[in-house]
């Protein structure tokens, strides 16, 4: 049989462990409501190869007639706080978390050549499991999202000009300290 005062020990150090487990779920809770979901960790190398190895399939499915006359890079865009705290800095972007993107365009493709291209890479894409998020961007065009990483590739044809254009894109993620996207020489790219 346990004393009185044994009893009293118990109910004390159940009491504190109460208010220290109130107090961290609290703490938890009002940081995830001050700073919003955390972004992703983001490895821009890796996630300039498969911005390129898209790109370049598109290409290729594409099939334009004659030399590659693109180049391009991969640029990073501006990503915002998220939760009560993006209130506190509106329309400021972070400088640790970015997202990407890589972006070519070729004028003067054949109605044709451009519908049987769309055509290839939908297929493709339908058949890797992506999924269509919206069609008629343009003239003849479509975006597909990828449903495991987000990541989106846009085909679009602009009639007047003839203009073919891609882009493949990579949601916003928290970027490794000391990155420079000036001095990044991973982000450049031209067709094979």
């Amino acid at each position: 049989m346990l004393k009185k005062h044994s009893v009293r020990s118990i109910l004390w150090l159940i009491g504190v462990l109460l208010v220290v487990a109130v107090t961290v779920t609290v703490t938890v809770t009002c940081y995830r409501v001050w700073n919003g979901e955390p972004y992703p960790a983001s490895d821009p190398d890796q996630v300039a190869t498969r911005l390129k190895q898209e790109a370049q399939r598109v290409y290729d499915e594409v099939a334009l007639p004659g030399p590659p006359d693109v180049s391009s890079r991969v640029e990073t865009g501006t990503c915002y706080y998220r939760g009560l705290r993006s209130i506190a800095h509106i329309d400021q972007g972070r400088s640790d978390v970015r997202s990407f993107g890589l972006e070519w365009r070729v004028t003067d493709v054949p109605r044709n050549t451009a519908r049987s291209g769309q055509e290839r890479v939908r297929r493709r894409l339908e058949q890797e499991g992506w999924k269509l998020t919206s069609e008629n961007v343009s003239d003849l065009g479509f975006r597909f999202e990828r449903p495991d990483t987000d990541e989106m590739v846009d085909v679009d044809w602009y009639e007047p000009t003839g203009t073919l254009a891609v882009s493949v894109y990579a949601p916003c993620g928290k970027l490794p300290g000391g990155f420079d996207e000036y001095e990044w020489p991973e982000s450049e790219w031209s067709p094979k």
